[in-house]
């Protein structure tokens, strides 16, 4: 019997059917749907006279369209407001759970699916939102999907699906001051481009990977998609089970120990044959800022923007057209560049760990005057956490205010857009050209370099301030 990876052993086992020359059919054990894309999915149920086959089985967030200030206020902008309002009468229609705006355990789909205990290892996931591969952290198969399969999977919680190909990606060596695990998905993304892992599932493997706790883990799974992978994952261990035991709807009792028992053998087995193995080292890696519009395009905080000459023909008319919108040019560095915005928050790094780093760096500092902070938890749960470990009063003597959570300038599709021309430190997931509104020209960093920028106005690398 021929040993298998860590992703065949859990997309074998939810394997209803093959197509042959085709896709597989693949059961969904969690759906995760917010606002944004789900109405049309809903509508496709109610043309076809469906109901939601397993309702037990989605839970429902808006988080995209939020504002992050006055949410007990209607939201102004009639477009958020419609998408919003629909996502309530749906989930109410269909049976379905819905956290709601107000409710207690509203935040972010990929903050409060892990934080609730909803995400275990060995599931399938998806969500109609592509950094759902959030979820492979736990040792799970999790991915973004379209509004079309959304409705597929409230229809028959399946899904037609071609099987990736199976990448790992180790790293080695342990990781130096300042280093975060966002500077490790930058430097990898960096490394194998944006469309270097196209058409795989990725392993992120070695002691660098090991060493980091549960929300560093959702980090580096959440921008793996960046390279162009299909999702990424990371097998479960003692960091993983320590998390999810005790969670609100994690197992209890005999039933966590059966669980825990069939978690223990989710690893590629030794002798696991991968498409492609890459290994990187972890001493390599530095604090990290992207300088184009695309995640790949990245380089250590004292490294200097790659020259004209360095890039490959087929590629220079898109890097000058970057480096255009940016304002900045080839050969240039932005140590000590001055700066407009922070954002700490979304997705990528909008949980309690990402506070905790973000507030011990700033504490005894005042924000620069000139700089405009959102500082926006992932979820209700990660804001009181705050408020309880005090970290709110350090930002608060420091100068910054709390914003009330959801995904915020990760993205203009709410009231918290970066103008136009200005810069924008942010530890979101892209930089795509107007990506948190239109001409803004945004940074991607981890939170020690954002909380860098914040105290002194411009890029700074926060080894500086470190012993």
């Amino acid at each position: 019997m021929s040993k298998k990876t860590l992703f065949d052993k859990i997309w074998d086992a939810h394997v209803v059917s093959t197509i042959q020359g085709g896709p597989t059919q693949l059961y969904i054990d969690r759906h995760y749907c917010h606002e944004v894309t789900s109405p049309q999915a809903f509508n496709g149920l109610r043309e076809r006279g469906l109901k939601v086959f397993r309702p037990d089985r989605t839970t429902c967030s808006p988080d995209h369209n939020i504002p992050t200030l006055n949410q007990d206020k209607p939201i102004a902008d009639p477009i958020s407001r419609n998408q919003v309002e629909a996502l309530s009468r749906n989930a109410k229609e269909f049976g379905i759970t819905l956290y709601g705006l107000g409710h207690e355990k509203n935040g972010i789909i990929h903050v409060i699916g892990p934080e609730n205990g909803l995400t275990h290892p060995g599931m399938t996931i998806v969500c109609g939102d592509s950094h759902t591969s959030t979820h492979g952290a736990f040792g799970a198969i999790a991915f973004g999907i379209g509004t079309s399969e959304v409705e597929m999977v409230l229809a028959t919680q399946c899904i037609l699906q071609p099987k990736p190909k199976r990448m790992r990606i180790t790293i080695n060596g342990k990781l130096g001051k300042g280093v975060t695990a966002k500077d490790i998905a930058l430097y990898v993304i960096s490394r194998m481009t944006t469309g270097g892992a196209t058409g795989y599932f990725v392993e992120f493997a070695g002691e660098a990977i090991r060493s980091l706790s549960m929300e560093g883990r959702m980090t580096v799974c959440n921008l793996s998609i960046e390279m162009g992978a299909r999702g990424g994952m990371i097998a479960p261990d003692e960091t993983t089970f320590a998390y999810v035991k005790d969670k609100e709807f994690a197992p209890k009792g005999e039933e966590w120990e059966k669980a825990l028992k069939q978690w223990k053998e989710l690893y590629s087995d030794a002798d696991a044959v991968f498409d492609k193995e890459v290994f990187f080292d972890a001493s390599d890696i530095a604090p990290r800022i992207t300088y184009g519009t695309n995640p790949g395009m990245g380089m250590g905080i004292r490294d200097t923007i790659p020259a004209l000459e360095q890039i490959d023909e087929a590629g220079k008319i898109s890097f000058i057209k970057s480096l255009n919108y940016m304002g900045f040019k080839p050969g240039e560095k932005l140590e000590g560049k001055t700066i407009d915005y922070v954002f700490l928050g979304s997705c990528t790094n909008g949980r309690i760990e990402d506070f905790r780093t973000f507030a011990e760096f700033v504490k005894g500092h005042k924000k620069a005057d000139h700089v405009v902070a959102w500082l926006v938890p992932g979820s209700w749960a990660v804001e009181k956490q705050i408020r309880k470990e005090g970290l709110d009063k350090i930002l608060t003597e420091a100068g910054f205010e709390l914003r009330q959570p959801g995904c915020s300038a990760c993205l203009a599709m709410n009231d918290d857009k970066v103008p136009s021309g200005k810069y924008a430190v942010s530890t979101s997931n892209r930089n795509f050209e107007g990506r948190q509104g239109p001409g803004s020209r945004t940074i991607l960093a981890g939170p020690l370099v954002a909380a860098a920028a914040a105290i002194t106005g411009k890029i700074t690398d926060p080894r500086n301030f470190m012993q």
